[in-house]
């Protein structure tokens, strides 16, 4: 039990500095609020690029955490992160190649990954959050297998 409720506070953390080091604000994450001067990156952000779906295809779905949260995306790239119901970020995941997407920031792209993207495992069964170096699975898809 002690172990559990370790990790659960170090998650949260991790968490809670990343989304400070982001100067990120619950639902104003995806660009509306009072942080652009305290954002994640110092650099201007440019223009989101066009989002092939094939390019996004293998993160598309419901990755679960550990920490009781998880990243969703969909096949035009668009996101979300959700922990306890709220959003913690909400954007587009921009894909960078070898698996790698970087995570759009107030509304535009920070051209560069840091912390703030994921990268998917060898065989896109695992991802792996950059800002808190955790490892989310994917999530059972729930089709209808009773047919035919």
């Amino acid at each position: 039990m002690t172990v559990r409720v370790r990790s659960t506070v170090l998650a949260a953390c991790a968490v809670s500095a990343v989304l400070a080091l982001a100067g990120c604000g619950g639902e104003k994450a995806d660009g509306a609020g009072e942080s652009a001067s305290s954002g994640a990156s110092t650099a201007p952000l440019g223009p989101i690029p066009a989002i092939k779906p094939a390019d996004v295809k293998p993160l598309v779905g419901r990755w679960v955490g550990t920490a009781k949260d998880y990243f969703q995306f969909t096949a035009d790239g668009s996101g979300v992160w959700v922990r306890g119901g709220q959003k913690l970020w909400s954007g587009t995941a921009i894909p960078e190649g070898g698996g790698k997407y970087r995570f759009s920031w107030q509304g535009g792209d920070p051209k560069t990954a840091s912390y703030w993207g994921v990268t998917l495992s060898e065989k896109n069964t695992k991802l792996v959050f950059a800002g808190t170096n955790q490892t989310y699975t994917k999530a059972v898809a729930h089709k209808g297998k009773g047919k035919g």
